[in-house]
């Protein structure tokens, strides 16, 4: 049976000093963004989740988008490199509940870099986003840790968001999914889905059809129900605001040998 287990991180009280690169910095209000946190991590435990909350990384804004400092391939963890050095004392902890779940670990070597956000699986296939965050030497090392295991790597260009996963990623059934304007070359995914609403590219997949999504995408949850998917909103707008989405606030693990 597929594990289901979610890494997540408790934000930092200077969430609100979080990085930005493709949007205007706006105030974040980090009470309201714990609240929401909290919820985020209520909903993954009511669709049978259960999370592990990794130690905090004080002093680290971004250290909430946990997704960023790891990248899963069956029972191998590989260890990110940030291509924001600010980023890259957020792995420690994380490493750590790994080996702890018994996960084997590898890690990304300088000069590589990558950040977890840029990898979208879609079962043994793992796209990777080429853009500011990963570089060709942490494409190379994904590649050498994953395709033993079976994986069919390829890389993506990405030039107009942070990362892949803010741009695209998919359904179930593997049809990738997002919003045409911020995607480089729709026809590189195959199946691919127009999303309406920019939010709307960005899809958890909780099991037996049901989709965690951002409430800021209720034009796109409404697509998604008439595909017979169940849609399952939660308000991450303080999240936004820093260029996070559902995917970012934890790590899947569904495959680990229990």
């Amino acid at each position: 049976m597929p594990s289901r287990k979610a890494l997540v991180r408790h934000p930092d009280p200077r969430l609100a000093e979080g990085l930005v690169t493709h949007v205007e910095r706006t105030p974040v209000d980090v009470r309201l963004a714990v609240e929401q946190w909290e919820r985020y991590v209520a909903v993954l435990g009511e669709y049978g989740w259960e999370t592990v909350e990794v130690k905090p990384a004080d002093g680290y804004p971004d250290s909430v988008f946990v997704e960023d400092t790891v990248v899963m391939f069956r029972n191998v963890a590989l260890i990110a490199r940030s291509g924001a050095e600010s980023r890259r004392g957020e792995t420690a902890a994380v490493e750590e509940a790994l080996a702890g779940l018994g996960c084997s670990v590898n890690r990304v070597r300088e000069p590589g870099t990558l950040d977890g956000g840029d990898v979208l699986k879609i079962g043994d296939t793992v796209l990777v986003g080429r853009g500011g965050r990963t570089n060709a030497e942490g494409v190379r090392q994904l590649r050498s840790a994953f395709e033993p295991l079976g994986a069919r790597v390829a890389a993506v260009p990405l030039t107009k968001v942070l990362h892949l996963k803010s741009a695209v990623t998919a359904l179930p059934d593997g049809t990738v999914v997002g919003y045409p304007p911020l995607v480089d070359e729709p026809s590189l995914f195959g199946r691919f889905l127009p999303v309406p609403e920019e939010a709307g590219s960005h899809v958890v997949l909780l099991g037996d059809g049901n989709l965690l999504m951002a409430a800021s995408a209720p034009k796109t949850a409404e697509l998604f129900a008439g595909l017979g998917y169940h849609p399952v909103s939660v308000d991450i707008s303080e999240f936004e605001k820093l260029e996070g989405c559902v995917t970012c606030l934890s790590v899947r693990l569904r495959d680990l040998q229990t």
